[in-house]
């Protein structure tokens, strides 16, 4: 009988321990599993495993990965609660400070992201960490110039090749409404070559008062063709546009003037000047949606005022950053504009719709690539009065840019282009390729 009291002592004093065992045998595989997890990307499994797990919760190891899991799949608020446990205790950890520093900065909190990431420049980083700093720090920047003066400005030079810098028709041999078949002379076929590219452009944003601010930017694009028989297709571009940008809570509007003016073979080609108002609207961290209006004025040189036309122009965007691994971010945008002709040729100017969608991603802190499709339809206002057919053309586009991060302020970047214009006017259809390196220096 005392052999039996003592068992039953002696099971009373180990049964806590024995259940602590085995409690704490079970938080050690649930946090192996949930760092599993995580080094597979499957963030939005590990943040669930990680909820379910509230005993592990003040654990260094389980905050660290659960606190990554949670900013990963979008649940940036309990993960930014974990993670400041973890950094309480773990200061120099750098994934842990680092990812503190995103939570806060996706959460909207910019004076606290901006200190975690200006805390982690103290600290020894790899190339591919500091420039994931420095590209953050720049976008609090540019967020934070309603409260404070920013302005900046860039060089870019650039080499590439465009298959078809005329917008000619791959073969001469072709057939036309009314007319037959027609042999389109030499100039009217597509042309190849070598193009080079110089770039400027600045910007200045100027606080008010809290929320609003004046802002200006500009920019000029010019593109040489190699061969001197070329000369007639150079383009050059330039732009300017100014306002006021007002922010509130999650709503942002801007309404500004904007002008442009475009040459070609360095002649006045078309000047465009009129006025934008847009407004966009933060759904959550990682979601936004826009609404923009243009109404401009079209008013072309020499032989091409016919042309001249009043614009109007109506875009709704949409934005999703993923809380993946690469940080992709989709952009897909609705456009539709209508040209009204002031010189009674309805069939020189054409109503708009398109579709435009590109999705970047960044597969490391030094590299950014995006992908893009574009289908526009231009149905034109009346028929042409030599082929008595009404124009109706439809443009569809794949692009394609990878760029490198050398250090802050100077970058590379590849671009790619795959376009083809489909018109029921055969004259009107063509093919173009365009490659390019650009290299770009950013003063900041």
């Amino acid at each position: 009988m005392k052999l039996v009291r003592f068992f039953l002592a002696a099971l009373c004093v180990l049964t806590p321990y024995l259940a602590f065992a085995q409690n704490k045998s079970q938080s050690t595989n649930s946090i192996t599993r949930l760092g599993e997890l995580v080094d597979q990307g499957n963030m939005e499994q590990a943040y669930e495993l990680g909820k379910a797990d509230r005993d592990s919760y003040g654990e260094a190891k389980f905050d660290l990965l659960f606190g990554i899991a949670a900013v990963e799949s979008g649940h940036v608020g309990e993960g930014v609660m974990a993670l400041e446990r973890f950094v309480i205790e773990n200061a120099d950890n750098v994934p842990g400070r680092l990812q503190l520093a995103r939570g806060y900065f996706l959460l909207g909190d910019d004076a606290r992201a901006r200190q975690e990431f200006t805390a982690l420049r103290d600290q020894q980083l790899t190339a591919d960490v500091e420039a994931t700093v420095d590209r953050y720090l720049d976008a609090i920047r540019l967020r934070e110039s309603r409260y404070s003066l920013t302005r900046g400005f860039y060089l870019e030079a650039g080499l590439g090749t465009n298959s078809n810098i005329n917008a000619g028709v791959p073969d001469a041999n072709i057939n036309l409404p009314l007319l037959g078949d027609v042999l389109i002379a030499s100039g009217g076929t597509e042309q190849a070559d070598t193009v080079y590219q110089l770039g400027v452009g600045g910007y200045a944003s100027i606080p008010l008062q809290a929320g609003l601010s004046f802002y200006v930017n500009g920019q000029a694009d010019l593109r040489y063709n190699a061969s001197t028989n070329n000369v007639a297709y150079d383009q050059n571009n330039y732009s300017l546009n100014s306002g006021l940008s007002w922010i509130n809570d999650k709503h942002l509007v801007r309404s500004g003037l904007i002008f442009s003016y475009v040459d070609v073979g360095h002649e006045a080609y078309v000047t465009t000047s009129g006025m934008e108002l847009e407004w966009q609207y933060q759904l959550s961290p990682v979601e936004s949606v826009s609404v923009s209006n243009q109404i401009e004025q079209l008013s072309y040189a020499g032989d091409n005022q016919p042309r001249n036309a009043n614009f109007v122009g109506l875009s709704f965007g949409y934005r999703r950053l993923f809380s993946q691994s690469w940080q992709p971010t989709l952009n897909v945008t609705l456009i539709t504009g209508q040209q009204f002709s002031i010189t009674g040729r309805d069939d020189l100017v054409p109503t708009t719709i398109g579709l435009s969608s590109d999705l970047s991603f960044t597969p490391d802190a030094q590299w950014g690539v995006s992908l893009g499709v574009v289908t526009i339809n231009s149905q034109y206002g009346a028929a042409d009065p030599l082929l008595g057919v009404t124009r109706n053309d439809t443009y569809n586009a794949f692009n394609a840019a990878a760029s490198y991060l050398v250090n802050r302020n100077l970058s590379v970047r590849a671009e790619a282009s795959l376009a083809r214009n489909n018109s029921n006017i055969e004259l009107y259809s063509y093919p173009r390729e365009t490659y390019s390196m650009k290299v770009r220096y950013e003063f900041k």
